[in-house]
C-alpha cells in the first residue's frame, strides 16, 4: 500500500480518489466551514498516514481528535457510507496515539527551553513592541556571552533584574536599553504565568525523536496534542507550533524526495499563525514551509477560508480538501471564489458553485498524481475514519498514558542550574565579600552630622582631602620616638667602637 483512500468522486465514473504517499510531503489544505467535516478529513489522513508507518503531529483544538486513540462503532450511516465508497478492508481500529499538552494536564508535558524558542517567538508571544524586543535581542546576547543558560521564566527574570541593576554598562557595550522596556517585558512574563505560559518553559525539553516513533508493529504513531485551553491563549498556541516547525526544519537532515514523508504535521486553526504576524515573520514561515518538504515534512493547515493562508504559501499546498463554504456574507463571497480559483478546473464541474452546495462528509478534492501532477478537482464522499469520532473519556485518555513510552522520561521535571542560581550566587558571594570593619582604618564610623559636630570630627580625623590633628600627632610622635631610638642605638655602636680602640 503506497497510497491513502480519501473517498470516492461523485461522478459517473465514480473513481476513487488516493493521495499518493510519495507526495505526502508537498503538504495541504483542509478548508471549509464549521460543522462541515474538516475534523473527520483530518482524523482520515491520520489514520492513513499511521498505516503507511508516517508519524503524524495534530493539535486537538476541539477535543474530537482525541478519538483517533480508540475504536469506532458502527452504524447504519457508516455501513452505507463504506458500501458507496466501496472500502473493502473496512475495520473499526485505533490509532496507535501520544497525548501531550503544554499544561502537562491531558497529556505528557511539552517544554522547551527559553533559548531554544529565542527572542523572536518569545517576543510574540509576550505580545512585545518592537522597541521591548530589541532589549530581548540584548539580554539574549548577554546570556549567551557569559554562558549563563537560559532554561526557565525564572533564568529570563533573573537575567532582566542582572540588565536593570547594571543597565548602563550594558548600555554602552549592547546597545541602549531602559528601565521601562525592561519593565514591561516583566509584566508581560507575569501575564504569561498567570495564563499557564511558564509550564512551556523548562525541561526536560521535548526531542523530537519522540515525534517520529512508530510502534512494534510499524505503524506511525499519531502524537495529539491537546489544545481546548492552549487556543484560548492564540499567540502562545501558535508561537509554540511554530517553534516546533522550525525545529524539525533546523534539526532534521535533507533527505530528497521519500516515498512516504518522514512526518506529517497538521497546523489546525492555521489563521492565527498569520494574525498580526510582523512580515519577517511570514518571511521565515513561507521558507520552511518551501524547504522542509526537502527534509521529509509534509505540513497541512486546517482553516475555515483558504485565503486565510497567504497566497506565498497556498501555491506550494499540493493537495487539497475543500468542503463546504456558505457565502452568506461578501467575505464569504471572496473566499468561495478563492477556493474556486485555486482547484484545477475541471470541465465536468462548476466549483464555485458547488462549494456552497456540499454537505456534511463532502468536499472538492485535488491530489498531486503521477510526476506531481495535480489532478482536476473532484466532488468526493470522504471515508468515515476507522477510529471513534468524538471525544474519549478522562479514564480512557489516562489509559492511553499509562502505556506510554515516554511518560517517565517527561513527566517530571528538571531543575538544572542555569542563570537563575548563578546570578543568584554571584548576589550572594558580592554581598558576603569582606568589608572593612568601623574605626580599622584609625577612624572612627563615619557622621553625617554636617554641623559643629561634624566640623570637629573632621579637624580631629581629617577628610579625604587632607590628615586630621590626631594623624598629625600620631606621625609626629612616631617620628620623635624613631629619631631618638635611632640616636641610642648610634650612640651606642659608637661608644662600644671607641672602647674597644
Amino acid at each position: 500500500m503506497n497510497d491513502i483512500l480519501l473517498g470516492k468522486s461523485t461522478a459517473t465514473d465514480g473513481t476513487q480518489v488516493h493521495l499518493l504517499a510519495k507526495y505526502g510531503n508537498r503538504h495541504g489544505l483542509v478548508a471549509g466551514a464549521t460543522g462541515t467535516g474538516k475534523s473527520v478529513s483530518l482524523m482520515v489522513l491520520a489514520e492513513g498516514f499511521s498505516r503507511l508507518g508516517v508519524p503524524v503531529f495534530l493539535a486537538d483544538v476541539k477535543g474530537d481528535i482525541a478519538g483517533l486513540a480508540m475504536p469506532g462503532t458502527r452504524n447504519e450511516k457508516i455501513e452505507q457510507r463504506v458500501a458507496q465508497i466501496g472500502i473493502a478492508d473496512y475495520a473499526n481500529e485505533a490509532c496507535p496515539v501520544l497525548f501531550w499538552d503544554l499544561y502537562g494536564k491531558a497529556g505528557h508535558p511539552v517544554r522547551a527551553t527559553v533559548s531554544e524558542v529565542g527572542p523572536t517567538l518569545l517576543g510574540r508571544m509576550l505580545e512585545l513592541n518592537d522597541t521591548q524586543c530589541g532589549v530581548l535581542d540584548i539580554v539574549f546576547k548577554l546570556a549567551d556571552d557569559n554562558g549563563w543558560l537560559l532554561l526557565d521564566l525564572a533564568d529570563l527574570r533573573a537575567l532582566l533584574l542582572f540588565a536593570s541593576e547594571h543597565r548602563k554598562d550594558i548600555s554602552t557595550k549592547y546597545g541602549l536599553i531602559s528601565t521601562p522596556s525592561i519593565g514591561a517585558i516583566q509584566r508581560a512574563l507575569l501575564r504569561l504565568e498567570q495564563d499557564g505560559g511558564d509550564a512551556f518553559f523548562g525541561e526536560p525539553a521535548l526531542e523530537l525523536t519522540d515525534l517520529m516513533r512508530t510502534d512494534l508493529s510499524g505503524r506511525g504513531i499519531v502524537n495529539i496534542l491537546s489544545a481546548e485551553q492552549l487556543i484560548l491563549k492564540p499567540r502562545l498556541y501558535s508561537s509554540f507550533l511554530l517553534w516546533l516547525l522550525s525545529e524539525l526544519f533546523e534539526t532534521l537532515p535533507e533527505v530528497g524526495d521519500l516515498e512516504k514523508p518522514k512526518l506529517v504535521f497538521c497546523f489546525d486553526e492555521a489563521h492565527l499563525l498569520f494574525d498580526d504576524a510582523p512580515p519577517a515573520l511570514r518571511q521565515r514561515v513561507e521558507q520552511v514551509v518551501r524547504i522542509i518538504r526537502s527534509k521529509g515534512v509534509g505540513v497541512y493547515f486546517c482553516s475555515q477560508f483558504p485565503d486565510d493562508v497567504p497566497d506565498d504559501i497556498l501555491g506550494q499546498l499540493g493537495n487539497r480538501v475543500q468542503h463546504a463554504l456558505r457565502a452568506f456574507t461578501p467575505r464569504d463571497q471572496k473566499a468561495v471564489k478563492t477556493a474556486a480559483e485555486t482547484f484545477v478546473a475541471n470541465p465536468q464541474l462548476d466549483v464555485a458553485q458547488t462549494i456552497s452546495q456540499l454537505g456534511t462528509g463532502e468536499a472538492l478534492v485535488s491530489t498531486l498524481q503521477e510526476k506531481g501532477v495535480p489532478m482536476p478537482v473532484e466532488r468526493t464522499l470522504i471515508c468515515p475514519p476507522r477510529s471513534r469520532m468524538g471525544a474519549i473519556t478522562a479514564e480512557e485518555r489516562a489509559a492511553v498514558r499509562a502505556r506510554s513510552p515516554v511518560g517517565a522520561k517527561y513527566d517530571t521535571p528538571v531543575n538544572r542550574e542555569s542563570a537563575h542560581e548563578l546570578l543568584e550566587r554571584r548576589a550572594r558571594d558580592a554581598a558576603a565579600a569582606p568589608q572593612a570593619a568601623p574605626g580599622t582604618t584609625g577612624q572612627p564610623p563615619p557622621d553625617d552630622d554636617g554641623g559643629i559636630g561634624g566640623k570637629v570630627r573632621d579637624w580631629l580625623w581629617g577628610t579625604k582631602r587632607r590628615q586630621g590633628m590626631v594623624e598629625t600627632m600620631a606621625k609626629q610622635t612616631a617620628r620623635t620616638v624613631g629619631s631618638k631610638l635611632g640616636n641610642r642605638i648610634l650612640r651606642g655602636v659608637l661608644g662600644g667602637i671607641f672602647k674597644t680602640r
